[in-house]
């Protein structure tokens, strides 16, 4: 059972990390668009994000959780690993997630004039800042997954 739940996490870390890298992707290639460019690419970012990201991040957060609840994994780097979940679920459901709607709407408000409107930009940009938080909470809780150190002087003598 154990296998499985890792196999789960790791599946899920694939969605969420890839949806997350194909918006950098896709925003970059296409970021001197037309507006109808632009509403196409986020039109792509919404549904890679309904189908891809949460239901990634919704899979590495239960196999985490069953991994601390079911099967006791309560080592520092699990904590460590499961609070920097919660500030990427937050960004996700509180303001990331909420904004792509938005700036579709936007994007798409603005394809009879060609070019993006100013709102249009403010919220992309705003985003942009958003998103780039996200960076050191992810990198933190792929690192302790991957390499589960032993942080505490107790972790480190019992693992002898």
């Amino acid at each position: 059972m154990k296998k499985i739940i890792c196999f789960a996490h790791e599946l899920g870390t694939i969605m969420y990390v890839g949806g997350i890298l194909s918006h950098i992707v896709i925003g970059a290639i296409f970021s001197g668009g037309t507006a109808q460019t632009i509403a196409t690419v986020y039109t792509y970012k919404l549904e890679s994000a309904y189908i891809l990201i949460l239901p990634g991040l919704a899979i590495k957060i239960v196999s985490d959780l069953i991994s601390f609840f079911v099967f006791g994994e309560r080592a520092w780097w699990m904590r460590i690993k499961l609070l920097a979940t919660a500030f990427l679920t937050v960004n996700a459901f509180v303001f990331l997630v909420p904004m792509m709607p938005e700036l579709l709407q936007l994007a798409t408000d603005s394809i009879p004039d060609v070019h993006l409107n100013e709102d249009f930009h403010i919220l992309e940009s705003k985003e942009a800042i958003i998103g780039m938080s996200n960076i050191i909470p992810l990198a933190l809780e792929m690192t302790m997954g991957a390499f589960r150190p032993k942080l505490t002087r107790r972790e480190r003598v019992n693992a002898r």
